[in-house]
């Protein structure tokens, strides 16, 4: 049991990585983590010659198994599906983080979510993973020249829609976000129109709940802005940066309570992007 133990320890996060990245769920990707430990536990004393391995190939069969589930209910779904964010700040205890690196970014998130569950699968294991097409190919089910091309769909996908590290410096980046976040605090509409870029587009996930909420992309800096303020405007809303998704983001809480987070996207010294999530079912793992 001391191995089992000791065997769970030093993988399990690579599990719920795994889950996460593929699922763009919290509670998912604890559920699979969940039901991976069962499988394992239920294995007993039987040897693994890869645990590592093994570990991936049981919570990939599981989160493509719960993405098919969720097909149709993320089609019906009320305006943008966004990934449910990733908030590291003082508060976040360890164990409730997720590896945070290049592939756990919302511009690639949302990428991923337009590919199929094999393509999103195949880049994932064989890019961020280190898999190799023969147990990338195991674990789909088809061929490794199959695999192949479902890691390489994804690749072209994501370059055709620009997924690329912002053009920021990170100490810059940090400051717009410190920036917006002040501007959306004192309602300064001209502050908030400054920072972002003229051509930027604000995706915000509400679920439907609020009926107030853009089901669709908003474009332009003066129409962010005003959506914004029309949104959280005199409601007390206190605004602070903090790491969403491994990048620079804003948080807005009542009361101490997140009730949205808004991850972002740089180019050019400026915001380009904002993907808003607002939906209470996605932000119940924020404390």
């Amino acid at each position: 049991m001391t191995d089992f133990a000791e065997l769970w320890t030093a993988h399990r996060y690579v599990v719920r990585d795994v889950a996460y990245r593929v699922l763009g769920s919290v509670a998912d990707a604890e559920d699979v983590t969940q039901e991976t430990y069962v499988r394992l536990l239920a294995r007993g004393d039987e040897p693994l010659d890869d645990p590592r391995a093994w570990l991936i190939t049981v919570a990939s069969r599981l989160s493509i198994d719960r993405l098919r589930a969720h097909e149709h209910s993320r089609r019906a779904y009320v305006g943008p599906w966004l990934p449910e964010p990733i908030v590291t700040d003082a508060r976040t205890l360890p164990e409730d983080r997720v590896t945070l690196d290049d592939s756990v970014r919302m511009a690639l998130l949302v990428v991923l979510e337009q590919l199929s569950p094999a393509e999103r699968t195949a880049f994932l294991l064989h890019d961020v993973f280190d898999l190799d097409f023969g147990r990338v190919a195991e674990i789909l089910g088809v061929s490794p020249a199959s695999a192949r091309q479902s890691a390489s769909r994804a690749r072209r996908r994501i370059t055709a829609q620009g997924e690329a590290r912002y053009t920021v410096e990170p100490a810059a980046a940090r400051r717009l976000s410190e920036q917006f976040a002040a501007a959306a605090s004192e309602g300064d509409f001209d502050g908030l129109v400054t920072a972002l870029a003229a051509d930027a587009r604000g995706h915000f996930d509400s679920g439907g709940i609020f009926p107030d909420a853009p089901t669709e992309v908003v474009h332009g800096a003066e129409r962010i802005a005003r959506q914004l303020l029309a949104n959280v405007g005199g409601q007390g809303l206190e605004f602070e940066v903090a790491e969403v998704n491994a990048e620079p983001g804003i948080i807005a809480r009542r009361r101490g309570r997140i009730i949205s987070v808004l991850a972002l996207e740089f180019d050019d010294n400026r915001i380009s992007v904002i993907h808003g999530i607002g939906n209470p079912a996605k932000l119940t793992h924020l404390r």
